[in-house]
């Protein structure tokens, strides 16, 4: 399946956008059709892109020039993506309920799966951060309800060294997961209380100050991303963009609700939007932040 403009629906989705001077004018081409429901963009510095194809239980790979091909099946229900900074890849498994890190040679080690002894609910994202601290959600959609053996949904930190630990406890299911550029703030949005909340994040990894930045969200909020600027792009009713402060800068319009984001290729200018059946890419002027 290779890489095609999308013409029509690119004049929708611009018609959509709130101009401002940082944002040149976005044009977006599809890149992806004819999938179940596509989550979890990230990008590969050695110039390739992951997404997941959930319910088809799939990890899909697509290289600039190149017909998307598949990277892995049997893939534990996969949802969120990450890379570290040595080229890892770090997945959350919805239908095995953990969190893995494949190694470039492809090993596969499992680097959470219960907490205090009970298997975790459904991990659904992950972010990794420049230094080696991993983040992921762990709500509870659908299905996935009827078997947990957790009686809250979590957030929480693996460290570089030592035990995993709980860094939130939201009454509603966490979803996206995001840091700062660099690297000091932690962002979790809430799909249930439609908001963003933030967390201070020290030179250890650990988190602490919990406040709500953004609340009130359209639609129901998803994943999360940000960019060098450090504003977050937020999918839900469309692709939100919100200053680092909160506040509501941009609206990318699209014709089915989004699941996630992410930035990548060479110069990270390209935002990867994935949909229920669909990845749509599109060029900006700014580049993504982590």
């Amino acid at each position: 399946m290779r890489c095609a403009a999308f013409t029509g629906l690119a004049a929708v989705l611009v018609a959509g956008l709130v101009w401002a001077q940082d944002f040149s004018e976005i044009k977006f081409e599809v890149l992806a059709r004819g999938y179940s429901f596509t989550e979890g963009p990230a990008w590969s510095k050695d110039g390739y892109l992951v997404f997941s194809d959930t319910p088809s239980d799939r990890l899909l790979k697509w290289v600039p020039g190149h017909e998307i091909e598949v990277l892995r099946t049997d893939a534990g229900g996969p949802s969120g993506n990450a890379f570290d900074a040595q080229g890892r890849l770090y997945t959350c498994e919805t239908r095995r309920r953990r969190v893995t890190r494949t190694d470039k040679d492809g090993m596969t080690t499992v680097l959470a799966e219960k907490w205090e002894g009970k298997r975790l609910n459904a991990p659904n994202d992950v972010t990794v951060s420049k230094a080696g601290n991993v983040y992921f959600t762990d709500p509870a959609f659908g299905y996935q309800s009827d078997h947990r053996e957790l009686d809250f949904y979590g957030v929480y930190h693996i460290p570089l060294k030592g035990a995993m630990k709980l860094v939130a406890k939201p009454a509603g299911r966490p979803n996206g997961v995001a840091l700062s550029p660099n690297g000091r703030i932690l962002y979790v949005v809430n799909s249930d209380e439609k908001n963003v909340r933030a967390y201070d994040v020290d030179r250890n990894g650990d988190t602490a100050n919990e406040r709500v930045l953004i609340a009130g969200i359209a639609g129901v909020p998803g994943g999360v991303r940000v960019d060098e600027r450090g504003n977050l792009y937020v999918a839900a009713r469309g692709v939100l963009v919100f200053s680092p402060e909160g506040k509501l800068i941009h609206t990318i319009e699209m014709h089915e609700p989004p699941s996630n984001c992410g930035f990548g290729e060479l110069d990270y200018k390209t935002l990867f939007i994935t949909t229920r059946g669909m990845v749509y890419r599109a060029r900006l002027d700014v580049r993504g932040g982590n």
